[in-house]
């Protein structure tokens, strides 16, 4: 039995995808099980193949009953800027999940989490996951903690600035190498180890893909697949913090994204330090914009 979270999102839409694929090839018997707050939001194929429990896997009930005889779970904890709390929000989801582990015996997890361990200090949500794997590691459950850098799709937000005006924005140095990774390679790598029964223990698996490009250098790529001026334009934390807070965020959130900002440029814990994963991150920049910005950015 395999439990997938969010699985209407950008990073669990794949996993079940990857998932049910694998055991449709293979004709397996495996049952699936998701958990998902709108119902109507999975895709028709999803509906039928997969057992539905609707609600919040913060939610003690909910994630309980979906874990009843369950071998594996994809575990994720939704991005929340308005929560009140950063390390709060995560310790709302992550704590369920432990008492349900310790009570039904899940076998294994495999949870999103970030590089930066032993390097990310005070750096908003990417200390609260790092703080999320110790916690559910701690269970004695066999973890895998899957950790990109930089998402590739955190440029999708400004698909639409891209278009206008040839621009978008990073709290980052232009010049400074930050390495990326696309969610289609985390899907992947997440399907595959909740497809495997085998693994024991508690492991990171760093996802970082081909390239060491800066900002600057992705400006070029952009223009080369877009066929027009692209350039980046550096913001400070600061602007960071009040753009999330125009846009809807909380104090608290919109204050952990300047922090993550801050820590990132100071820390350097997405930058040319880390060596590539094609086995697990093979996908490069400018495949990533060819097949996903690209359509995105030209409507």
């Amino acid at each position: 039995m395999i439990v997938i979270t969010t699985p209407t999102g950008g990073i669990g839409r794949q996993v079940l995808d990857n998932v049910l694929d694998a055991l449709d090839a293979q004709d397996g018997g495996t049952a699936v099980r998701v958990i998902a707050r709108d119902p109507a939001r999975l895709t028709a194929r999803a509906r039928e193949r997969a057992e539905v429990f609707q609600g919040s896997h913060a939610d003690p009930g909910v994630l309980g009953a979906a874990c009843e005889g369950a071998d594996q779970v994809f575990w994720l904890v939704p991005p929340a800027p308005g929560a009140d709390s950063v390390e709060g929000h995560f310790r709302a989801f992550t704590l369920p999940l432990c008492e349900v582990i310790a009570r039904q015996g899940v076998a294994r997890v495999v949870a999103v989490s970030s590089l930066g361990r032993g390097v990310a200090k005070d750096a908003g949500p990417i200390t609260a996951s790092l703080a999320m794997d110790d916690r559910i590691a701690a269970t004695g459950v066999h973890y895998r903690a899957l950790c990109p850098p930089f998402l590739m799709e955190n440029l999708l937000g400004q698909a639409a600035a891209l278009r206008d005006t040839g621009e978008f924005r990073m709290a980052y140095a232009a010049d400074r190498v930050l390495r990326t990774c696309a969610t289609a390679d985390i899907a992947a790598t997440a399907a595959r180890l909740l497809l495997d029964g085998t693994w024991t223990g508690r492991a990171d698996v760093p996802l970082v893909g081909p390239d060491a490009l800066t900002p600057a250098g992705m400006a070029e790529v952009l223009s080369e697949v877009l066929g027009r001026p692209v350039r980046v334009r550096e913001t400070t934390p600061q602007e960071y913090r009040a753009s999330a807070l125009r846009f809807g965020a909380s104090e608290a959130g919109a204050q952990g994204l300047a922090d993550m900002a801050s820590a990132m440029d100071a820390q350097d814990f997405y930058g040319a330090a880390e060596p590539s994963t094609p086995e697990t991150a093979p996908t490069s920049f400018r495949r990533w914009c060819e097949e996903v910005l690209s359509p995105a950015a030209l409507v």
